[in-house]
């Protein structure tokens, strides 16, 4: 797949279940279907880690997306993240149930869903479809592409159609976290246009620009 140039760890869970009260007439108003608390990693995973990812998982209810799925995306995310020393160390699990018409990514809506019900940054949100042109399976927004549409600032938004989704995660992840829209000719290289299996390695002048620049925007913080 082509993604956009907009721009670990196993979980234990722990749910709390809450009830959906939106109105149809108006805004989404978007309340949680449920809610998961924020997850430690377990021990035993990747090397050292010298920084630390707390991340949001949003899934829209009716999209498509178990939380099972979510998680494992996630996982595997983060396992390419942690190749820059980047652990990610907690992971809050949302559930939203929405009106069907924000259950795809569209930029008009979807900042409405973004500023109505916020989350922790950075953010990905499990959708349905794109309607977006050209349409992309997982999109990313970082700080220098939404000038015009700060609600999306520090998100991610992958679709239901992602082929290796959690490569493609990683990818635009990435790309949000060092705040470029860049992409990379290097063979193998996480951050070629392309994102497969085959690509998932980053460079370390890409790790360096990951780690401090979103050490200096608050979405990565160092470990003690």
């Amino acid at each position: 797949m082509k993604t956009t140039q907009h721009w670990q760890f196993p979980l234990t869970v722990c749910l709390t279940a809450m009830l959906l009260l939106f109105s149809t007439a108006a805004l989404p108003q978007a309340a949680p279907a449920k809610r998961q608390a924020p997850a430690a990693a377990k021990k035993g995973t990747a090397a050292k880690a010298t920084h630390l990812l707390h991340l949001t998982a949003v899934r829209l209810d009716g999209s498509g997306w178990s939380d099972e799925r979510v998680l494992e995306v996630v996982r595997g995310a983060g396992r390419v993240i942690a190749r820059c020393g980047v652990k990610l160390e907690r992971v809050e699990l949302v559930v939203l149930a929405v009106p069907p018409s924000y259950l795809d990514l569209a930029t008009p809506v979807s900042r409405e869903l973004a500023r109505d019900y916020r989350v922790a940054r950075p953010a990905v949100y499990f959708v349905r479809d794109t309607r977006s042109s050209p349409a992309f399976e997982a999109e990313s927004f970082g700080r220098g592409n939404t000038k015009s549409r700060p609600e999306l600032a520090d998100t991610v938004w992958i679709t239901t159609t992602a082929r290796d989704p959690g490569i493609a995660l990683a990818h635009e992840l990435a790309h949000v976290l060092m705040d470029s829209g860049a992409h990379s000719e290097e063979p193998g290289n996480l951050m070629r246009e392309e994102t497969t299996p085959k690509n998932n390695a980053l460079t370390p002048a890409q790790c360096v620009r990951l780690r401090d620049t979103a050490t200096g925007t608050g979405l990565l913080k160092k470990a003690k």
